[in-house]
């Protein structure tokens, strides 16, 4: 190229730049060039499913003992909806890791529900998903039922939280505790 077109494409360059330049002048700079975020919407919130859980608990903690609930049987199954078999397989077998156990032994009936209450709470908050509950099979009195027993198969199905239970292998305490599987906490 020549110095002449050289100096040419430098004028011409510096003019355009100050045209430019001029053409701006009273513009004003932007503090935020970025794109807005997109947030996704929160889950709802199951405002009628807290409070289903709100009511069974002031009735696990402060309900009335009702004399037919006290009639049971030896064995302890039950399964929410939804369910599969294999996982009810598996929990009969205690193929789950217990990660807590409560054992309610010496406890009155109202002791009992209070403390099993409070125990599922603290498994709720620490997100455990197999426990197991040691309610003992009252064979002290012949002919009297076992109430605590009874009592927690109806306690429990009642909770939201409860997926499913079954009573216990021999080795875990056979028909004298249960196996509980929970459901997986909402939090994330």
């Amino acid at each position: 190229m020549s110095k002449d077109r050289q100096d040419d494409n430098q004028k011409s360059f510096a003019d355009e730049f100050a045209s430019f330049h001029g053409d701006i002048s009273g513009m004003k700079p932007v503090h935020d060039d970025r794109a807005p975020v997109f947030h996704r919407k929160p889950k709802p919130i199951p405002r009628q499913s807290k409070l289903d859980d709100k009511r069974v608990m002031e009735e696990l903690l402060h309900g009335e003992v009702d004399a037919e609930d006290l009639i049971g049987s030896e064995h302890i199954s039950y399964a929410r909806a939804g369910v599969q078999n294999s996982v009810m397989r598996k929990l009969r077998k205690g193929n789950f890791a217990i990660q807590a156990e409560l054992d309610l032994h010496g406890y009155t009936v109202e002791e009992a529900r209070q403390e099993t209450a409070l125990f599922l709470i603290a498994c709720a908050d620490d997100d455990l998903r197999c426990v197991r509950i040691i309610h003992g099979k009252s064979g002290h009195v012949p002919g009297q039922p076992p109430r605590i027993k009874n009592m927690l198969a109806r306690w429990l199905p009642a909770r939201s939280q409860i997926l499913a239970l079954c009573s216990a292998r021999p080795e875990d305490g056979g028909t004298g505790a249960l196996y509980v599987l929970l459901r997986k906490s909402n939090r994330d």
